[in-house]
């Protein structure tokens, strides 16, 4: 049997990076997976894949900075399955400029703060209201090594990022009793489309970040899917109110 077995597994931003190997991941583990991104063709290409390797996969379209959205897929998945086992917070905006704080534009933070932050809490909100009706469950939420540091220029999504591993841990304590398990992974800077967009900010950043990596390279996807899928797992079952560095050894 496989370790994730007919679980109802539910991913935002699973239309690349992260998101969507996470989503292949625990395909390939048996589980049932919702994927979640406001980039519908691209959820629909990773159901796709899902399906090549004869897992089971739905695709939807979901802007989480929008309560009505979420509160109506996430109530549409317990109809549908009747639980949710476990949940990824994965989408994630960043600035589309790089300016200090008084710089910073009033349109960025608040396009940042309403995916980033608000976006979990208002998936969380609804996410918790169905695992308590079976008294069990696990959620990883997204954030960064901008959770846990200062990134500057960054102010939006350094704030952003922090709360979550606020949320995080309240949630956390909110729930340990009824065995819900809310932990959040804080990669370092990891290859994607994202981390290819911030690049092309600056010239000659490529090279600038990585030296701040002890171990001189970017994540892997893999590598923060690897600790996802653990947090997941019953192995870990002790563990809530985490937040994980995957980093390189950066915030060491």
């Amino acid at each position: 049997m496989k370790k994730y077995e007919n679980k109802i597994v539910f991913i935002t931003g699973g239309a690349s990076g992260i998101g969507r190997a996470a989503a292949l991941s625990f395909a390939d583990e048996g589980a049932k997976v919702i994927i979640a991104d406001w980039n519908l063709t691209g959820a629909q290409e990773t159901k796709r894949l899902i399906e090549e390797i004869s897992g089971y996969a739905e695709a939807h379209q979901l802007d989480v900075s929008k309560y009505e959205q979420v509160q109506d897929l996430i109530a549409r998945i317990e109809v549908a399955h009747g639980r949710l086992d476990i949940a990824i917070n994965n989408a994630g905006i960043g600035a589309s400029s790089t300016f200090k704080t008084a710089d910073h534009t009033l349109e960025d933070w608040d396009r940042v703060i309403a995916v980033n932050q608000s976006g979990v809490f208002y998936c969380m909100k609804e996410q918790l209201r169905v695992m308590g009706k079976t008294g069990s469950g696990a959620i990883v939420n997204v954030s960064s090594i901008a959770g846990l540091r200062a990134l500057p220029r960054q102010q939006a999504y350094v704030a952003s990022k922090h709360a979550v591993i606020g949320m995080t841990k309240t949630a956390a304590l909110e729930y340990a009793k009824q065995d819900i398990r809310v932990n959040a992974v804080c990669p370092v800077f990891t290859n994607s489309p994202m981390l290819e967009l911030l690049f092309s900010t600056k010239d000659g950043l490529r090279e600038k970040l990585v030296h701040s990596i002890p171990m001189k390279r970017y994540g892997e996807v893999a590598d923060i899917v690897n600790a996802i899928m653990w947090l997941c797992d019953p192995g870990s079952s002790f563990v809530t109110g985490l937040s994980l560095p995957i980093d390189g050894g950066q915030t060491a």
